[in-house]
């Protein structure tokens, strides 16, 4: 249990704030049940740290002053400012007062700081901020006392040396925040926010400030790792000041009951005993309670107060022999939302503590158990009602701005904010994942994610690293293969990812089904990956999506799914709720049901189902284009009865006689469906290209009327040959010479959950992927099809085209390839 005064949210004892005369709400285009309990008075006055402690303590939120400033201005030490600022709401936001951007600007306010404090008297005086939207320096009383770069992490100042010995004393922040004109990490902020998947930008103080007194030589963090095998609590005290010969006792309490009592070394690590362990989870959210003291020669000088819960991810095999992600042990899928963190009041900021964790009840309402915090970070208040709750968290790193590559400075500021970001939150029980990128955002290479991911698990083995969420999609530069988990996207989906041998697989967003509500419309319209008309008609369309998210994780083995999303946000209308948290869009009661079937269901225990059919014995194949016509528009089916239809090809010489070229606008349609995609096929031909640049070339696809349910091509990206599913490619290991002859074989075996590469009879690669949906669209050699159109023409020539219905083995796909024929 924790402390009676931090799970009631400790206010500060005497909240200092500057009149609240001349600060005025904006006009809000919708409103929360929140939005009218902001006030000077009222403005977030929780304590913003659970995690670390102190009794005393004073928050600085409420009226600041508040000017737009020009690059370069000198501050304005002494100045009265013209307007009033609420912090900490972001100046974009209603309830800020401002409700508009400015790239520069500053803040200031007086403060005076507590006598019984002692500053300057054996104690220093720090001043907190939880983060300042992008770059902040803080001067007090004319002098500047601290510099931060980052828009989601927290920094301290240590104020001491420039306070006036009484009376007021003066606090200035100049903030610069250039949102998506530069490269830094924004995530869905943009100065011009479209009608899409981007909204309004958060500039400035958006998280609480605060000041509180330390002793010289004081505790600064805790490193809290729990071992469940051991019982035990990993602990290790970081401190500030020359702490040579202190030590550091640590106690362990269940409620008022003193688990364990431990004494240590300030910076070196401690084992505290946590017998017969009350385990953490989404049931059953325990967390220990625990107190630090700081001594000299057993003299009290710091005290901390802090909490932790007992709980281990990982992963294993499940029944079924196939990787899955574990909780305590034991297998766990994890069921989400898309959680962005936007409100139509406070834009990044909630308006109250109560809001803020709102969302997350929500979450356990509609029968959730996890969170992925999308691209966005939030207040510690955030993680400590999820860690109360029993909510798991995948936590995202916000993104660079989409379109193009960041250059080389900008790529080492986004990896040192986010290996902040991992080190000021891997303390929170609740989180359980890292999420470096997603869907190639900001990317700039394939190898330097890869290598990002094993650096962030260095930093933290005890979670997950999910290296690419939506690694199939939108600007991704491919799979690096590092990481624990693949992660696929798809609408309305869900994705269909397979583990391999070393990581887990997930579907990473899905869903999106939209209802407009009248009067609770951030604009005139809404967007959604499907529209329904009404309460009704949503919630069945969720549930019936929710039963395939059950089918996918049976079949494909994901350990978890993410839908979007938990609120409208701005023009999208994809929420469980309206952007204003007004109005339930869906039967929660159903929600909630589908949801916990699927937790209770998809663990991998169930059987495989019957046999699959072995499919036509011998290596002729059910259908086979030899192009030895020489003539006219059709080629012959010479093994089934489907011949194809020529169009803006011409006869060429073959391998084995007869060829058929194509100058990149032609196609050899077969007229219907030959391949059964639900099921396990092979697909060979001989190609040669005229070119191999960056551009895809489709040798033999099947059409869906959106996506081709497989390709046999030429990858223009990798630059390789590729059998492939969209966002999946097995890939020959070089680049294909131009003018010779390969012969090129996939194999998609659905029992063993593989696609494969064969070029010249030799296996060059193989990916895991589950099994694909049906297609009834027609097999066409010299193309592809993407988004619903005809694309990746061909500029080559082909032979000997054969469709096999089962998965060739290594030895036949061999001596198909060394055929004479």
């Amino acid at each position: 249990m924790l402390s009676a005064a931090l799970a009631a949210g400790i206010t500060s004892p005497a909240t200092a704030q500057t009149d609240g005369a001349g600060w005025e709400m904006g006009e809000p285009r919708l409103a929360t049940p929140w939005t009218a309990d902001v006030s000077p008075g009222n403005a977030l006055p929780e304590y913003p740290r659970p995690q670390l402690t102190r009794d005393a303590w004073r928050n600085l939120n409420g009226v600041w002053e508040f000017a737009g400033a020009t690059e370069g201005e000198a501050p304005p030490f002494g100045d009265t400012l013209a307007e009033r600022i609420l912090v900490p709401y972001p100046t974009e936001s209603a309830l800020s007062g401002i409700q508009r951007h400015e790239d520069h600007m500053w803040y200031r306010r007086t403060f005076e700081v507590p006598r019984h404090w002692q500053v300057g008297n054996g104690n220093r005086l720090k001043i907190n901020f939880g983060a300042v939207d992008y770059k902040a320096v803080v001067y007090v009383n004319g002098r500047e006392v601290a510099r931060h770069t980052g828009g989601y992490g927290a920094f301290s100042a240590d104020v001491t040396d420039a306070l006036r010995r009484h009376g007021e004393q003066e606090i200035i922040v100049g903030v610069e925040d250039r949102t998506d004109a530069t490269w830094q990490p924004v995530g869905k902020q943009r100065r011009v926010p479209d009608r899409g998947i981007f909204y309004e930008g958060a500039s400035g103080i958006w998280q609480t400030v605060w000041m509180e007194p330390v002793a010289s030589r004081h505790v600064d963090t805790l490193d809290m790792v729990p071992d469940i095998d051991t019982s035990t609590l990993n602990l290790t005290v970081n401190t500030e000041g020359n702490t040579a010969g202190m030590t550091v006792e640590a106690v362990v309490s269940d409620g008022r009951r003193v688990v364990s009592r431990t004494t240590g070394t300030p910076g070196e690590p401690m084992t505290l005993p946590v017998p017969r362990a009350k385990l953490w989870s989404p049931d059953s959210p325990f967390l220990y309670d625990l107190d630090v003291v700081l001594k000299r020669q057993w003299r009290p000088v710091d005290r901390v107060s802090s909490y932790f819960g007992m709980r281990e991810i990982g992963t294993a095999e499940g029944a079924d022999g196939r990787k899955r992600i574990t909780l305590n042990g034991k297998v766990l899928f994890l069921m989400s939302t898309l959680d962005q963190g936007y409100w139509p009041d406070g834009i990044y900021t909630a308006p109250t503590d109560e809001a803020l964790r709102f969302d997350l009840e929500q979450h356990k309402e509609l029968g959730f158990n996890t969170v992925r915090k999308h691209i966005k970070t939030e207040p510690d208040r955030w993680y400590y009602h999820a860690d109360r709750l029993g909510l798991l968290v995948w936590q995202d790193m916000p993104s660079m701005r989409t379109g193009g590559r960041p250059p080389v400075a900008a790529q080492q500021q986004f990896e040192t904010e986010l290996h902040e970001l991992v080190e000021e939150k891997k303390n929170w029980t609740s989180v359980i994942g890292w999420v470096p990128f997603n869907e190639g955002w900001g990317e700039w290479s394939r190898e330097a994610t890869g290598r990002i991911a094993g650096e962030i698990k260095q930093q933290d083995p005890t979670r997950l690293v999910n290296a690419h969420s939506g690694v199939n999609c939108c600007d991704s530069l491919g799979d690096s293969g590092k990481g624990d988990v693949i992660d696929w996207h798809a609408y309305p989906g869900p994705a269909q990812p397979m583990p391999d041998g070393s990581r887990v697989s997930i579907d990473g967003e899905h869903g999106g089904y939209g209802l407009e509500v009248a009067g609770h419309m951030w604009f005139g319209e809404g967007h959604a990956y499907r529209m329904l008309p009404d309460k009704e008609s949503l919630t069945a369309a969720y549930v019936d999506n929710q039963r395939q998210v059950l089918d996918v994780a049976k079949r494909c083995a994901i350990s978890g799914a993410i839908y979007t999303q938990i609120t409208d946000v701005e023009h999208e209308v994809n929420g469980f709720f309206t952007y204003d948290r007004q109005v339930k869009k869906m039967d929660f009661g159903q929600v909630r049901a589908v949801n916990e079937a699927i937790i209770r269901n998809a663990d991998g225990s169930g059987d495989d189902g019957p046999a699959p059919d072995p499919g036509t014995p011998g290596l002729a194949g059910v259908h086979a284009y030899k192009f030895n016509e020489g003539t006219g528009t059709t080629a012959t089916d010479s093994v089934g009865d489907a011949d194809a239809t020529l169009s803006g090809t011409e006869w060429a010489q073959g391998v084995h006689g007869g060829g058929l070229s194509f100058a990149g606008a032609g196609e050899a349609d077969t007229g219907r469906s030959l391949v059964n995609t639900a099921g396990s096929y092979t697909v060979s031909a001989w190609a040669k290209l005229d070119e191999a640049g960056g551009a895809f070339q489709t040798i033999v696809s099947q059409d869906t009327g959106q996506h081709s349910a497989f390709f046999l091509q030429y990858s223009g990206q990798d630059q390789r040959w590729a059998m492939s599913f969209v966002g999946l490619r097995a890939l020959s290991p070089t680049k294909p010479e131009v003018g010779r002859w390969y012969h090129l074989t996939g194999v998609r075996d659905a029992q063993a959950g593989t696609l494969e590469l064969f070029v010249d009879g030799e296996k060059v690669d193989t990916r895991s992927a589950c099994s694909a949906d049906g297609s009834t669209g027609n097999t066409v050699i010299g193309r592809g099809q993407y988004n619903g159109g005809k694309v990746d023409y061909l500029r080559g020539d082909v032979d000997d085209v054969r469709i096999f219905d089962r998965a060739l083995s290594d030895e036949e796909v061999a001596a198909l390839a060394s055929s004479g024929e």
